[in-house]
């Protein structure tokens, strides 16, 4: 059952997200620990709370602004939270929405939770793509209504939505946020990690199938004679949700990849989930970052974000979300799982002068995205939507 944590009075201004939540290791927990960090920077008059999705079974040792716990297969957890949140001075809700977060099929049990909530309700949509599922298009079409806002990470997010019926009262486009990462020469970064002499490759994230890192691996056994010092670092532990179901089957994939393609010597894994501070160490390590990501819908890459933010030539496959921040030659396109392709791409960026100019494009680009901007822009949605209701 879920548990009020904490049920002291909430003065004026008040937020409450629901979402996952650090410790549990999820890209969108860490979008929202990141989020609420930043609005707390931008006005400190704010009072950001948590209701925090888990596992079934799971738990978690949560900080202080986790106020409810909504178990995710228990419909009455939902119900007990929209009380909660009716019954608080909660000004407005932020719901980061994803469907795997949620109960239910497509996690249709989160419109349990936002047909009983009596406040405003502003949604932010990590999952947009072409051609949804019918049932996952019913869903998302319920949490549109119940919204007086939708956020989206892309511009390109809202005309898939228009196109398949799925209105809201207001779109605002805010884009993934990232950290302020000093703009290094992979070079100086190097040595303290070991990496020396090596011509870094590099790919991070909770790993699973999607990501076609297989295809990156394929494209080394191309490039080491052109590229001997290459070395592809593979950084992060399986999803916990694939793990769940299939144990360690994709890893297992990619480690026997790598020995039959005698690779050993030039690809290393880090199977776990890394503070963000030593994450940024590695991306400071990097010449190329890779997102070899399979599913051209994709609208929103976290990874692709602070690789950005950190200035590292990027290569991506086409998906949306890279369609849009890596034009005008800000990174180079591979295609869709073609080993060549990426291969290509490495050897072009083995150039330092193409290498460096792509990096000066992406660190100067990514200024938008810091998270004191970003946060600013939720700021003013969140302050806007209230005063609207009032």
């Amino acid at each position: 059952m879920s548990k009020i944590l904490n049920n002291s009075g909430l003065p004026e201004k008040n937020i409450v997200y629901v979402s996952t939540y650090p410790p549990r290791e999820c890209g969108i927990a860490t979008f929202t620990k990141d989020l609420i960090d930043a609005v707390n920077e931008t006005d400190t008059k704010k009072s950001q709370k948590v209701i925090a999705v888990n596992e079934k079974g799971a738990i978690y040792t949560y900080d202080k602004k986790v106020k409810f716990i909504i178990e995710r297969d228990n419909e009455d957890d939902y119900i007990q939270a929209a009380e909660y949140v009716n019954d608080s001075d909660i000004d407005v809700v932020n719901l980061q929405h994803e469907f795997g977060i949620f109960g239910g099929n497509f996690g249709e049990y989160i419109n349990i939770f936002l047909d009983k909530i009596k406040k405003p309700v502003i949604t932010t949509l990590h999952t947009v793509q072409i051609g949804f599922e019918p049932e996952a298009c019913e869903v998302l079409k319920k949490i549109l209504q119940k919204s007086e806002a939708a956020v989206v990470i892309a511009h390109n997010a809202v005309e898939i939505l228009k196109k398949q019926e799925l209105l809201c009262k207001k779109f605002a486009v805010i884009p993934h946020g990232c950290p302020f990462i000093p703009f290094v020469n992979s070079e100086n970064v190097k040595a303290s990690m070991n990496l020396k002499g090596k011509f870094v490759v590099s790919t991070f994230g909770l790993i699973s199938k999607g990501k076609g890192i297989e295809y990156a691996v394929k494209a080394l056994a191309s490039v080491v004679d052109t590229i001997p010092e290459i070395m592809y670092l593979i950084i992060g532990e399986t999803h916990p949700e694939v793990r769940k179901n299939e144990g360690e089957k994709y890893r297992k994939k990619l480690l026997d990849l790598v020995y039959d393609l005698g690779l050993e010597k030039n690809v290393r894994f880090h199977n776990r989930f890394l503070p963000k501070r030593e994450l940024i160490k590695y991306l400071q390590a990097t010449d190329v970052y890779v997102t070899p990501y399979i599913s051209p819908n994709q609208i929103s890459s976290g990874t692709l974000v602070y690789a950005l933010g950190a200035g590292r030539a990027i290569i991506s496959t086409p998906y949306l979300h890279a369609q849009e921040v890596l034009a005008e030659n800000r990174g180079l396109f591979c295609k869709f799982k073609d080993s060549k392709s990426i291969a290509d791409c490495l050897i072009k960026l083995s150039d330092d002068n193409l290498r460096k100019n792509i990096e000066n494009k992406a660190y100067k680009y990514s200024r938008r995205f810091l998270w004191s901007s970003v946060a600013k822009k939720y700021e003013e949605l969140f302050s806007q939507t209230i005063r609207e209701q009032r």
